[in-house]
């Protein structure tokens, strides 16, 4: 086994855009789905529609989201396997991931009565939109296990720098369910059902696909090496990880979820006109989130070769990278948000409530780019356990928020206490990031 540190390429903006620039690319259709997705719902010119395949689609992606630490830690520490030079670990993780991605998929399809039963107890939305959002759901769940396990597949393409994969992956799954979309939903009609078939259609394929572009994990020997893949002190390493990020996740997830399920109490207008604009919200975590994945894998990189220099210059300049995308999209938002309302949406009243609310997703952005960052930066040193205990104060902080601005502001109250979660996340992790530098590898 080679565990010595591998020669490590000089970090300059160039290698910054190359890891980053395919994963924006990528990540850009995510949301463009969310707008398809939306938008031909939308054409029905009802809002019950378009609020049942936004909660189904925010309850199943809690539920898989549980399991987004397989992406995270997978990541952080094949990155970190690769900068020491022990690949055949970086193949064992993967290996790792898929596995525990079957196997979550499985117990969710198994337990959707129970999953179902206790999102809608929470979930105050009116008859007609828990009752469209069932049948979304209740086809969607067959492509758990193909969803979870792709987290790993994801983790791994982007530890190895091999994003173009990740864009190619990316590309399929959501052009096929786009094209899915419109057929089954405009042209045959099948409304809500008809988008979750398509989703399900494209989560199973991707699936195939990110195994092929995988392959060279199982070229050699190591993704049936059972003794490294089974061995306790890994497995016992891979679990802590895990189960910090699990808990940042579940917290995480839970701010979301609540955001939309309160929104539900202002009605089925504002629960739809929230929505459209959490496809902006969509694509701002989807576009930074290219700068903060490069971050992932030289700080993991860095951090597994013990080079501060490195980790340092991989956390500044994936940041300043960060926050010009967080300045464009902001500028994008404010002056083409009415537009892409009116086409996402074609009841007035959800038009008009989307307006209303237009001001927080523009300056979400700037204000967001210093969390996304850290949580990239902290990813890939696999500094978890302070991800989880930044995360724990700060959704503390978003729940007094959320009592204190709510009952003054309504709906505006809602939006400006997402905006404080964004801000504390970033306050929380800055305030770790210099004890991390300090012990990584000689000053």
């Amino acid at each position: 086994m080679n565990t010595a540190s591998a020669p490590q390429a000089e970090i300059t903006h160039k290698r910054i855009l190359a890891i980053a620039g395919p994963i924006v690319l990528s990540n850009a259709t995510v949301p463009i789905l969310g707008l398809v997705d939306t938008g031909v719902v939308g054409q029905m010119g009802l809002a019950a529609p378009i609020g049942a395949v936004g909660i189904g689609a925010v309850i199943l992606s809690a539920i898989y989201w549980i399991f987004g630490f397989l992406r995270m830690g997978t990541t952080g520490l094949a990155a970190q396997a690769r900068g020491a030079g022990d690949l055949k670990e970086g193949g064992a993780l993967l290996m790792r991931g898929l596995m525990i991605g079957g196997a979550a998929g499985l117990v969710f399809i198994l337990t959707q009565w129970f999953l179902f039963a206790g999102a809608f107890y929470w979930s105050p939305a009116s008859d007609e939109v828990e009752t469209l959002a069932r049948q979304y759901m209740t086809i969607r769940i067959w492509g758990a296990p193909a969803t979870i396990a792709l987290f790993a597949i994801t983790g791994w393409l982007i530890a190895m720098e091999k994003t173009k994969g990740v864009l190619i992956l990316q590309l399929w799954m959501n052009s096929l369910n786009i094209g899915l979309d419109l057929l089954f939903v405009l042209e045959l009609g099948w409304g809500v059902e008809g988008v979750a078939i398509a989703t399900l259609i494209a989560e199973w394929t991707g699936l195939l696909l990110g195994l092929y572009l995988c392959r060279s994990a199982f070229s050699g020997n190591q993704w049936r090496d059972w003794p490294r893949i089974f061995d306790r002190v890994r497995l016992k390493n891979m679990m802590l990880v895990n189960a910090d990020i699990m808990v940042r996740s579940v917290l995480l997830t839970f701010s979301f979820v609540s955001f939309l399920m309160l929104g539900s109490n202002f009605g089925d207008v504002t629960l739809a006109a929230n929505q459209v604009l959490l496809q902006f919200v969509e694509i701002t975590a989807y576009a930074l989130d290219g700068f903060a994945f490069s971050a992932e894998a030289l700080v993991g990189s860095a951090v597994g070769a013990g080079n501060r220099r490195d980790l340092r210059r991989a956390s500044v300049m994936s940041s300043q990278w960060g926050l010009i995308g967080s300045v464009v999209l902001a500028a994008v938002f404010w002056f083409a948000g009415p537009m892409i309302i009116d086409v996402m949406a074609t009841s007035h009243e959800v038009q008009a409530a989307g307006r209303e609310y237009l001001l927080w997703v523009a300056a979400l952005p700037v204000i967001s780019v210093a969390s996304y960052m850290f949580d990239g930066i902290f990813i890939g040193a696999i500094w978890t356990r302070e991800m989880r205990n930044a995360m724990l104060v700060s959704v503390a902080v978003y729940i007094v928020a959320l009592a204190s601005l709510m009952p003054l502001m309504g709906n505006h109250g809602l939006w400006m206490a997402l905006v404080v979660l964004n801000v504390a996340r970033g306050v929380t992790l800055g305030w770790y990031y210099p004890r991390l530098e300090a012990r990584v590898g000689p000053a």
